[in-house]
């Protein structure tokens, strides 16, 4: 008996556990349980069927009501519309299916609010690039509160996909290459948008999972081949951060990992994501993905495609109609248990009960709060803000920036300099070109004293030259150029991969031509990946990377030129030197033939160096920072104890400033080879003119677990190198040795 008892304790707090973890409530269960006895399968299956309302998006995108949405809307045969926005559009589409549907359930509309919906903010890399979470939290709170404005429920977004090849597109969509610092920023931005849940804000949707920035060639939708380990320790732990931190959906990835294609794996969708991590949201296709497994190879046809999603965990199909049209007959024939269905349903009603939307399906259809919400000057404000924390000076010899605003003449040169499109970046959607400040805008608002010249000089891409002239003129009779190259806005982004990620068409010829006429020379980046520019870095004297910040772009850049604000951005990803070198990042493994340049046998190249032009971390200030006294509480860190490590921080200049002082460490020897360094802490701090600042970490054991060679979460005994500084690569170091 007494067993029994004891065993009965256990199973209790089993599922108590399994429900805090799950922040499953009771009376939402019970409303979910008895919806679910009264639906039909036919119901069910409306409510995992997702369809876009229209391919059409941005300013001028026209929304009517289509007939035959409105008859499936009534029959109860879908769920979710993806890019149906607007409050009179989501008003009456979600009136036909409280007033006109047997059931009454309320549709969920979903919109990919990647950076911004009609007030554009810097795109994901950019921001990541400010190392200040409260910023990436400030930047999805206000999105949400715009897109929340005009109808929306649900973001496909954040996308927090680790990239370490910037040839691949979408690396504009994520937080760079480091797992540590993208786990940090994922939760953040799924609390701004998430926020409480109230009418301000939508439910966030963690994507790709898993692996898609690992995909062969950097070409988008590829193939991934990649372990269980490097899938744990690089590319899981962002998706992990996002479910700790509330998120409510996730999104599979197009890409197969290892013979299977994310849709369809059980292993990721099931046996991680649910059972070990304890989601309790849906999980939905990418956009056309189950159908897609029969391309894949995975799947004979389109039955065989809506099976092998469902079994796995994918809880809702966007846009292939798979589950539509093939999950009653599956069912029906014994292929499948409805249970499956059930479950799925169950998941996706839970995540609307949650919002809100059965208490009140109008909630998000306020007309008022759309005409004062949408870009309004408070979010301009906000994008203004990320926007000047994004910038990352990369370059500044001679200090010759900032610059003066009495300066008489400024040419400002180049493809970019008055674009206005472009600073939009991809996922664009609602933002207009004509709400953007081109960087001329930006620079003519600043610098008001100063007699602005202008010349494109070239396009971004072709091989013309015959503006070159024009361009040379404008600089030789200006006293500085300002020269903004980079990529067009869509030269990044979903299927925009690249082989060769330098400067495209003839913009580093146009720079040589300049620096011939001897003038000192800004250079402007705008882009979406890094680019290989290192012609660039030798030659021109002064390099900002703005990279596509948005609909306030000039007014920040101009900020920065003037020096109104002092750059504070890193990198979040490491700049190649050339397009070969790819992929490259920080935190690689050691070889056994370590490059060494006396000895021809150890890993390097014939034609460069092994290093990137720019490391993961590096960002310059027009403050000095200077590190020094590294101290350890101990020499020992001990399974239960904390290891405090402290450096001094000094702002050896002239001008008060921002620094993110970055922590790694290095496990030295282990039963598997670990990476040279991982970053495990960050810390951005402010310090005045002059000033010195005690800058403090705690590591624990936490910080020092890996997967060993049984693939299990651990620590070993052993030495540990940390190293405290400016980047990846500009750091003091000393070591700990870590004592069970």
């Amino acid at each position: 008996m007494k067993t029994q008892i004891v065993l009965i304790i256990v199973i209790l707090s089993f599922f108590g556990r399994l429900s805090a973890q799950q922040n499953l409530t009771p009376a939402i269960e019970n409303k979910i349980d008895s919806l679910l006895k009264i639906m039909s399968v036919d119901e069910e299956i409306g409510q995992v069927n997702q369809l876009s309302y229209g391919s059409g998006w941005g300013p001028n995108a026209k929304k009517e009501i289509k007939s035959d949405f409105v008859k499936m809307i009534k029959a109860g045969e879908i769920g979710s519309f993806l890019n149906a926005v607007g409050v009179d559009l989501t008003y009456e589409l979600q009136k036909i299916s409280m007033e006109q549907s047997h059931l009454k359930i309320p549709l969920l509309f979903g919109f990919d609010v990647i950076h911004g919906f009609k007030t554009t903010f810097p795109v994901p890399l950019a921001e990541s690039c400010s190392w200040d979470t409260s910023i990436i939290k400030m930047s999805a709170k206000y999105q949400a509160l715009e897109a929340s404005a005009v109808g929306v429920h649900w973001t496909f977004a954040p996308m927090l996909d680790i990239a370490r090849d910037p040839r691949w597109g979408r690396i504009v969509e994520g937080a760079g290459e480091d797992p540590y610092l993208g786990s940090r920023f994922a939760a953040a931005r799924v609390r701004g948008l998430q926020g409480d849940l109230s009418e301000f804000n939508i439910a966030a949707c963690a994507k790709h999972f898993a692996a898609y920035g690992c995909a062969e060639g950097g070409r988008d939708y590829n193939t991934v081949d990649v372990s269980e380990r490097t899938l744990r320790e690089i590319y899981f732990p962002p998706f992990k951060a996002a479910v700790e931190a509330g998120a409510m959906t996730f999104m599979s990835s197009f890409n197969e990992i290892s013979g299977i294609p994310s849709t369809g794996n059980k292993w990721l969708l099931t046996d991680v994501l649910r059972n070990e991590w304890g989601f309790n949201g849906f999980v939905v296709s990418d956009w056309g993905s189950i159908s897609e497994m029969t391309t894949h190879g995975f799947a004979k046809d389109t039955a065989e495609a809506a099976k092998k999603g469902i079994v796995a965990g994918c809880d809702m199909d966007m846009q292939a109609r798979a589950y539509k049209n093939k999950l009653k007959s599956l069912i029906t024939d014994g292929k499948i248990p409805k249970s499956l269905l059930d479950e799925s349903v169950r998941r996706i009603l839970r995540v609307k009960y949650k919002l809100g939307l059965f208490d009140n399906p109008y909630k998000y259809c306020n007309k008022d709060r759309e005409k004062s919400t949408v870009l309004s000057p408070e979010m301009q404000n906000a994008a203004l803000d990320a926007s000047r924390h994004s910038i990352v000076l990369l370059k500044n010899n001679g200090d010759l920036l900032p610059l003066s605003k009495s300066i008489k003449k400024i040419a400002v040169i180049g493809p970019l300099a008055s674009a206005k499109k472009f600073p939009l970046g991809s996922w664009e959607q609602f933002g207009d070109s004509n709400d953007v400040v081109s960087l001329i805008e930006g620079i003519k608002n600043k610098f008001t004293e100063s007699k602005i010249l202008f010349s494109q000089g070239c396009s971004v891409r072709g091989d013309s030259k015959t503006g070159f002239a024009d361009a040379v003129k404008a600089a030789e009779e200006s006293d500085i150029v300002i020269a903004a190259i980079g990529e067009e806005g869509h030269m990044s982004g979903e299927a925009y991969s690249r082989s060769d990620i330098s400067l495209p068409g003839v913009q580093q010829e146009l720079l040589a031509e300049l620096k011939k006429t001897g003038k000192p020379i800004v250079a402007v980046l705008m882009n979406g990946r890094p680019l290989a520019i290192e012609w660039v870095q030798n030659n021109i004297p002064a390099i900002i990377e703005a990279w596509f910040l948005g609909i306030k772009s000039g007014d920040a850049i101009a900020d920065v030129l003037s020096g109104d604000f002092n750059p504070s951005g890193k990198l979040t990803v490491s700049f190649p030197r050339a397009t070969g070198q790819i992929p490259i990042y920080y935190n690689h493994k050691n070889t056994g033939r370590p490059f060494d340049s006396t000895v021809h046998y150890s890993s390097g190249y014939y034609d460069t160096k092994n290093s990137p032009l720019y490391p993961f971390g590096y960002g310059l200030s027009y403050s000095r920072f200077k590190y020094s006294d590294l101290t350890l509480s101990s020499k020992e860190l001990h399974e239960n104890n904390e290891l405090k490590v402290s450096v001094t921080v000094e702002n050896a200049s002239q001008r008060d400033g921002e620094e993110v002082v970055e922590l790694y460490l290095r496990d030295n020897y282990a039963s598997v080879t670990r990476p040279i360094k991982e970053l495990k802490g960050f810390r951005k701090v402010f310090i005045k003119s002059g000033g010195k600042l005690r800058v403090e970490f705690s590591l624990s054991r936490t910080d020092l677990l890996f997967y060993d060679i049984n693939m299990k979460y651990t620590t070993e005994e052993g030495m540990h190198t940390v190293m405290v500084g400016a980047s990846s690569e500009d750091y003091l170091q000393s070591e700990f040795y870590y004592k069970q």
